[in-house]
């Protein structure tokens, strides 16, 4: 991202400061952290093999994980982990301006232990925290009581189950059902790309039981607990291998699993309302991430440009290498500007207040994002192709977000529904 600055949208004086006060404690502890054991392997051009247990399924390494874990635990202890959560939760009270801001400069620093997208990763967490935060929302006291603080301090990992193989984004059309049986319910039905089950300690699993497929109401979210070890009827079927590995993503069936009644998180057939509170923010900070990456990808063509001189003269002096990055950084500064227009109405109407505009940003950016990584490559040669540089690994990243929490052809439709009058 270029310099901010007051020019842009009055971005509030507090979060500049802030973000020298995050590179300052992430040149401090987590460079250190990224470069000491030779754990650079997992940002150089090793960075996908070292990641992978390529004999197990894909799964990420062990060593990689506990990296993770250690460099969270750093930016916990320095505050800067839970900053999104109420300072009841010992967060800042992040807003959606700053949580945008905050994503946009992380991404723009390119992958590194401070960021790193293709893991959800951050220093200052975003998806790591969704979990907790739908639990702060949503959980009733003893599931706050015995769940909260592990997810939030990272020692506790919570799965979504929410996707169905057949029916992709359209979450309405369910068939994973529950029935009631006494004081328990009973869960029949396939989850796909149910990530981080290998890891968690429970799978909040989204299961009709009232109503037809298309309706929003009758789904309901339960919280099945899966470790020590998982319950009967529970199977995971297979880990699905990705464009970028390593892969958590799982396919997993459920076969008549009981779980209590006190399982439920929020009210009854009203399940969707969480899952569409963990979608719209992490949209718009989804957008702010390629946003951010988009910029690392179009400086670091602008820079080599510049010392590049083929032909005795810089790249940078040729206008077949100027005006596609000049159309990439125009279009760049428009994202930017919606985003922080959309995040700041965010905060003053609600969270769910701008879903056309969050649309809008999804898609945009996260195509902005695999332009610029396509471009940089070009700009870059022979050396853009290789793993030498971070371009295709952001590429095969971001390009993910183009599909995952509902698809451009989906945004774009969400979109329109506002234009033309079809949404409620």
């Amino acid at each position: 991202m270029n310099e901010l600055n007051s020019m842009q949208l009055e971005v509030p004086v507090s979060i500049v400061d802030y973000l020298a006060e995050l590179d300052d404690f992430i040149a401090r502890e987590i460079k250190p952290l990224e470069e000491v054991d030779d754990n650079i392997r997992f940002f150089d051009h090793r960075r996908e093999a070292s990641r992978t247990q390529w004999d197990n399924q894909g799964l990420p390494a062990d060593d990689w994980l506990a990296l993770l874990v250690e460099a969270a635990r750093r930016a916990d202890a320095a505050g800067h982990f839970r900053y999104v959560l109420p300072k009841a939760y010992g967060g800042k009270d992040g807003t959606n301006l700053e949580m945008a801001i905050i994503r946009e400069h992380l991404n723009a620093k390119g992958i590194g232990l401070h960021n790193d997208a293709s893991a959800e990763f951050a220093v200052v967490a975003n998806a790591q925290l969704l979990t907790g935060q739908l639990i702060i929302e949503f959980g009733t006291e003893e599931q706050k009581k015995t769940l909260l603080e592990p997810l939030l301090n990272g020692s506790k990992f919570m799965a979504m189950g929410i996707t169905e193989f057949a029916h992709g984004s359209d979450a309405t059309h369910m068939e994973t059902v529950a029935v009631r049986e006494g004081d328990e319910w009973v869960i029949n039905g396939e989850k796909s790309w149910n990530s981080a089950v290998y890891i968690a300690d429970h799978d909040m699993i989204f299961a009709r039981i009232s109503g037809k497929a298309g309706d929003a109401k009758g789904i309901t979210a339960f919280l099945v607990p899966i470790k020590p070890e998982l319950p009967k009827g529970f199977v995971i079927e297979e880990f699905l291998w990705t464009f970028n590995m390593p892969t958590d993503h799982a396919r997993v069936s459920l076969k008549n699993v009981r779980v209590p009644h006190s399982s439920i998180v929020g009210k009854e057939g009203e399940g969707l309302q969480i899952a569409m509170r963990f979608f719209n923010e992490n949209r718009i900070r989804q957008a702010a991430a390629s946003l951010g990456a988009a910029q690392y990808c179009i400086n670091e063509s602008v820079k080599y440009a510049k010392q590049r001189a083929p032909f005795g003269k810089p790249l940078a002096t040729n206008q077949a290498i100027q005006f596609p990055l000049v159309e990439l950084q125009t279009e760049g500064e428009m994202v930017r500007a919606l985003l922080y227009k959309t995040a700041s109405l965010m905060d003053k109407y609600g969270a769910a207040s701008q879903p056309d505009k969050v649309s809008m940003l999804n898609f945009r950016a996260n195509r902005l994002c695999c332009q610029a990584a396509d471009r940089a490559m070009q700009v870059h040669g022979g050396m853009g192709y290789s793993r030498h540089h971070q371009f295709e690994h952001i590429y095969r990243h971001h390009r993910r977000y183009r599909i995952t929490e509902g698809t451009e052809e989906i945004q774009m439709r969400r979109v329109a529904g506002h234009m033309f009058g079809f949404m409620k």
